[in-house]
């Protein structure tokens, strides 16, 4: 036990904080990046970080488990820690203790998510505990969030997932079974397959799933992923539309989180998930994490236009706050009715992104609600390779300022509130202390912020030459 509680008091350099967004994060002083590197090279001497889950409600996996998933040898490893599946909170563990055992990583996640297992066994009139061991949490009896998740799907609507893709049958097939294998009493896939270079995404469609009734192909020809999107909005028969993509895998509840995130209030026109990283195996998916990723989260969370009360003074323009595109459903009449996507804006147009934002800013001014929902879950595969980083930088920053461009495009009267805002946007982009850059580590590449700040100038031309080629 000795060593147990030095483990507990000073294991190397192991502090807890709470990130921006407002979930728990364990973070490890001891520096995981060899700083030798030619100059004005990026560093690429970063340790891979293990993914792993860890259920509360079951016996806690030893270190060789957690560190079995890939032939990675990972030092350290990001745990989701759930509790009767939700999600509570992400720790970072350490795994390159030799005498470290179950009970060890128990006292670590106690110390880290302890107020936050009691919060939900007391949501589920279950007793309060005052430590976690190695055997979990396990109850005689079903836990009254299962109960209502039950009673739930018994009368859950009929929806319907758009799935987007192009050229990329190697990620298709990786995600289509995630999608079939969710937890929820009916649904239809939509596999819109947008302007192919091949038939290879129809070729496996037509291979394997050919005896699929849920599966439905379909191709549009006018690229871009807003057309793919609209595309499948038209061909949906669902009472709500969920939308993902093909580097997306998506837990057993993603979709049945995503449904019930429909109910927690009125006129909710849009309910977004919990998205974390499927790998963190290169350096630059660790950076896409320090770049704010697309994680918002362990709480759920209601937005509407008297959100900005208790906000930020740019409310609600920063609506990657939100949520993420890789991960969103909204109601079927709302999208049939009020609004479609802009092919001006997202992959494939000039713009590159920022056709979420636009939808997400469209719900909050239309006088809906967003809900953030972090019981739907969903694992993003971040790009490996610098090059496709470098490229996704100057998206985003083109992505973001090509979103503002249409909010004054299509709400000119906004001019004047922006003008005000000016100030705050400019500390929000290029103060390292906002929001925005307070994670990014000291060695996280200086040109890939050169790289967004470039595309944020260059995004309202962008935007503005799409929205001239509109089909």
């Amino acid at each position: 036990m000795a060593f147990h509680r030095q483990v507990l008091d000073d294991i190397r350099g192991f502090t807890l904080v709470t990130t921006a967004a407002g979930h728990l994060v364990g973070k490890l002083s001891s520096p995981r990046v060899t700083r030798q590197k030619q100059a004005g090279q990026p560093d690429k001497n970063v340790s891979p970080i293990g993914i792993c889950e860890i259920e509360l409600s079951q016996p806690l996996p030893d270190s060789t488990v957690i560190n079995a998933q890939s032939d990675q040898q990972y030092q350290y490893a990001q745990c989701l820690i759930r509790l009767h599946t939700r999600p509570l909170g992400m720790l970072e563990l350490p795994l390159d203790m030799p005498e470290a055992d179950t009970d060890v990583y128990a006292k670590l996640i106690w110390q880290a998510l302890g107020e936050q297992i009691n919060a939900h066994l007391r949501e589920d009139g279950l007793p309060e505990v005052t430590t976690l061991a190695a055997c979990g949490l396990p109850v005689l009896q079903t836990p009254e969030c299962q109960q209502e998740h039950a009673n739930f799907l018994q009368t859950a609507p009929f929806a319907s997932i758009v799935l987007s893709t192009r050229d990329r049958p190697d990620r298709l097939a990786r995600c289509l079974p995630t999608l079939l294998a969710q937890q929820y009493p009916a649904f239809e896939i939509i596999v819109v397959d947008n302007a192919p270079s091949t038939s290879a995404t129809a070729d496996l469609i037509q291979q394997v799933y050919a005896d699929e009734p849920r599966i439905h192909y379909v191709l549009e020809g006018y690229p871009g992923l807003s057309s793919a999107r609209n595309r499948g909005i038209l061909e949906a028969q669902g009472e709500i539309i969920a939308f993902t993509d093909d580097d997306v895998v998506v837990d057993a509840h993603w979709l049945a989180g995503l449904a019930k995130g429909f109910s927690v209030t009125e006129n909710v026109a849009c309910v977004t998930s919990l998205v974390l990283p499927l790998a963190l195996e290169t350096p630059t998916q660790i950076w896409f994490e320090e770049f704010g990723g697309f994680n918002r989260g362990y709480v759920q969370r209601v937005f509407d236009r008297a959100s900005r009360k208790n906000g930020t003074s740019l409310y609600p323009f920063t609506a990657g706050a939100f949520g993420t595109g890789a991960a969103m459903a909204f109601k079927a009449n709302f999208l049939q009715e009020e609004m479609e996507f802009d092919i001006a804006l997202g992959a494939g147009s000039p713009a590159s992104g920022g056709e979420d934002l636009a939808a997400f800013f469209h719900v909050i001014m239309s006088g809906n609600r967003l809900v953030y929902e972090p019981t739907s879950l969903a694992y993003h595969e971040h790009r490996r390779d610098y090059s496709s980083f470098q490229k996704q930088m100057y998206d985003y920053g083109a992505g973001l300022t090509a979103y503002l461009t249409k909010i004054l495009v299509d709400h000119p009267l906004l001019l004047f509130r922006l003008i005000i805002l000016i100030p705050a946007a400019l500390f929000y982009i290029l103060s390292s202390r906002s929001a925005k850059n307070r994670q990014k580590s000291s060695q996280f590449p200086k040109e890939l912020i050169r790289l967004e700040r470039k595309g944020m100038l260059q995004g309202p031309f962008l935007y503005l030459k799409g929205r001239s080629q509109k089909k």
